[in-house]
């Protein structure tokens, strides 16, 4: 018996110890596990906390890169901009401030996404060329829409802006100041004025009083009416062209000048009008400074001569001693103008005729019947009347006149252009990096 009881409670011992063993491994077991997942988790989670920074550090730039390019877009087509903007992207934020610094404009944005912040800062400088931002600018004059005439394009007025009739524009329609009037327009996108009456605005209206309107978007009454702007090309720039084509000799025999055939000019003064008809074709190879009248008619064709690239020829019609009733253009009956072969290159018109801003009621510039192609008019004091399915690219003036399918297509091309003197106009980017 003795020897049985011994057995059995050594047995029951030995037992006993070996599930104490076990136990004791599976916590050893499970200690080992429990540190190597703790040790091994802090990485994990300081990759994941790494990963989620480096995301909205990301947004926060791209947040930033969109701020700047929407001021910088804004500033370069002449749109309306305030010195300090927030952009919102699915909640981040872009915070610009643009500065004006002697000609230049410092744009500086901060991306925040979460309290993650990236600064970019970009610089645009200012051309001393010509910058055409809209597809019609007007002066105090005003602008005169009848009978299906149409502008593909943004109309800027310092003057009251008339339509009647089935007129269309393309693009946003501005009259600017405490007078500013949009009446009888039909505009495809938003509209801008002091009084809105008898309209139709596919988009938004800015306005201090409304009549006999729909408006397609969104109203904004007591809207704080728009800036008066400057013409595009200053007289003294127009000055230096005259100079320029005057450095290139006058004609003055015989006169009037009638081209005849196929004919190159420029740079070139002519002492008298200036005519071109039937097969006539001329290549100009600078600018030309007419003192007198210009006339295109019947098929003539004018066009920049290839070797000269992205730039645009300009002609000017200035007889300086009787401005009232000189230097006018006419063009009628299918007059066709081409550039270099470039996209860019253009030949630009200008008339100096005052007429209009005296009060007078003689046209700066006369467009009929079927005239197109590369062509820009620009009559900063006087009136270009357009009429009879003409096509051109852009026309800034005192006044302007659209009649019976006459039309206005912008090229955005328009809004930077070079010359054979200057470098272009307008507002380019100098510089764009990230900063602190």
């Amino acid at each position: 018996m003795p020897f049985k009881f011994k057995k059995e409670f050594y047995s029951k011992k030995m037992s006993s110890e070996k599930g104490a063993a076990l136990l004791i491994a599976v916590l050893f077991f499970l200690i080992v596990s429990v540190t190597i997942v703790i040790g091994s988790s802090g990485p994990v989670i300081a990759d994941r906390k790494a990963a989620q920074n480096l995301i909205k550090s990301k947004a926060s730039y791209f947040a930033s890169e969109a701020g700047v390019e929407d001021v910088s877009y804004r500033i370069i087509k002449s749109k309306n901009y305030d010195n300090a903007e927030t952009l919102t992207l699915d909640g981040y934020t872009a915070s610009s401030v643009v500065v004006d610094n002697d000609g230049t404009k410092e744009v500086t944005t901060a991306g925040n996404a979460d309290n993650r912040v990236r600064k970019i800062k970009t610089n645009l400088i200012a051309g001393t060329g010509a910058s055409f931002h809209y597809g019609v600018q007007v002066g105090n004059g005003g602008l005169v829409m009848s009978n299906t005439s149409r502008v593909d394009g943004n109309v800027f007025s310092n003057g009251p802006i008339n339509g009647s009739n089935s007129n269309i524009i393309n693009g946003d329609v501005i009259s600017a100041g405490s007078l500013g009037l949009i009446t009888g327009i039909h505009t495809a996108d938003s509209a801008y004025a002091h009084t809105i009456t008898n309209s139709t605005v596919g988009k938004d209206a800015y306005y201090q009083t409304i009549s006999g309107t729909s408006v397609g978007g969104s109203s904004y009454p007591g809207s704080t009416d728009q800036s008066a702007a400057l013409m595009p090309i200053p007289d003294a720039k127009i000055e230096e062209w005259k100079s320029e084509a005057l450095a290139g000799g006058v004609h003055t025999s015989p006169c009037p000048y009638s081209v005849s055939g196929a004919v190159s000019i420029g740079p070139k003064k002519i002492n008298c009008d200036l005519n071109l008809d039937g097969t006539d074709d001329v290549t100009l190879n600078g600018n030309v400074w007419v003192s007198g009248n210009i006339n295109f008619s019947n098929s003539a064709k004018m066009r920049v001569n290839p070797s000269l690239g992205d730039k645009t020829i300009v002609i000017v019609a200035d007889k300086e001693t009787n401005r009232s009733s000189s230097g006018q253009i006419n063009m009628s009956n299918s007059t066709q103008f081409f550039g270099s072969g470039s996209s860019k290159s253009y030949v630009l018109l200008i008339s100096q005729n005052n007429s209009a801003e005296m009060g007078g009621w003689n046209s700066a510039i006369n467009v009929s019947n079927n005239v197109s192609g590369k062509v820009l008019l620009y009559a900063p004091h006087g009136t270009i009347n357009l009429s009879n399915s003409i096509s051109i690219k852009e026309a800034s003036a005192y006044k302007i006149q659209l009649n019976n399918s006459a039309s206005v297509l912008y090229e955005t091309g328009i809004a930077n252009l070079l010359f054979t003197s200057g470098p272009s106009g307008g507002y380019s980017i100098d510089s764009w990096k990230e900063t602190e």
